[in-house]
C-alpha cells in the first residue's frame, strides 16, 4: 500500500498537487491502482511493463530496462528521392530528397533492432556529423530538425525476415518479427519522418496492459 498523498508530500517536501499529478501518471500507466475506501497500491503485474508503447521512447532505453547493455551502429546514411509511397505519407512531391538512415541496435552485442528512418531533407535545418545520427530520432530532429517530433502514428504488423534482414540479426530467413511502421508528426500535424523497425522478440518482448470501456 502507498501513503497517503499528505504523507508523500511531507516526506518529499513537495505539494500535494506535484503528488497528486504524479500518482495519476502512474495509474494511468497501470503502475498503481485506488480502491475506494482501502487506499492506492502498487499493481505489480504493471511493474513488468518495461516500454510503453504508446510514448516516444529511445531503443537504446528500452534495452536497458529490459536489462541490457545497449548500443547502436549506423549501416547506412544515403540521400535518395522518395517513391510514390513515401511521398504521400510525407506529404512532399515524389523524387523529394530524403535522407535514410539504417540502424542496428544490439542488447549485449547481439542484434536486436534493426531501424529505416526517412526524414525529408527539407525538414532539416542546421549541419550535422554521421556520428549525430546515433541519437533516438526524436533527439536528431529536436537537435537539427526545422520542428521536433511530437507523435507518431504506428501500425504493429507480424513479418517474417528477408534473407537480407536475417542475416543482420543474426536469425533464420522466414523468421517472424514484430514490426513498427510508423508516421511521425510535428506538432502543427504535419509528417516529418518515416520509421520502420523490425524486433526480434526472442529479445525483446513488448507489453502492454489493455483496460476494459466498462
Amino acid at each position: 500500500r502507498i501513503p497517503p498523498e499528505t504523507t508523500l508530500a511531507t516526506d518529499l517536501g513537495v505539494s500535494r498537487t506535484t503528488i497528486r499529478d504524479a500518482l495519476s501518471r502512474l495509474e494511468h500507466e497501470g503502475v498503481i491502482y485506488r480502491k475506494q475506501g482501502a487506499g492506492t497500491f502498487v499493481n505489480r503485474p504493471g511493474l513488468q511493463i518495461k516500454s510503453r508503447l504508446d510514448e516516444i521512447w529511445s531503443y537504446e532505453g528500452v534495452l536497458r530496462a529490459h536489462g541490457y547493455t545497449p548500443s547502436t551502429r549506423i549501416l547506412d546514411v544515403s540521400t535518395r528521392g522518395a517513391d510514390e509511397e513515401t511521398a504521400v505519407a510525407l506529404n512532399i512531391a515524389p523524387g523529394d530528397d530524403l535522407l535514410v538512415v539504417k540502424k542496428l541496435f544490439l542488447a549485449d552485442t547481439e542484434p536486436v533492432i534493426l531501424a529505416h528512418n526517412h526524414i525529408p531533407l527539407s525538414q532539416i535545418a542546421a549541419p550535422y556529423q554521421k556520428s549525430d545520427l546515433l541519437l533516438p530520432v526524436y533527439a536528431f530532429l529536436s537537435e537539427y530538425g526545422r520542428q521536433p517530433l511530437s507523435y507518431y502514428v504506428s501500425d504493429i504488423i507480424p513479418i517474417t525476415a528477408s534473407a537480407e534482414t536475417g542475416a543482420t540479426l543474426h536469425i533464420p530467413a522466414q523468421t517472424p518479427l514484430l514490426s513498427l511502421s510508423e508516421i511521425g508528426y510535428s506538432d502543427d500535424h504535419q509528417p516529418i519522418l518515416k520509421s520502420t523497425s523490425c524486433f526480434r522478440d526472442d529479445l525483446l518482448r513488448l507489453r502492454l496492459i489493455r483496460r476494459s470501456v466498462q
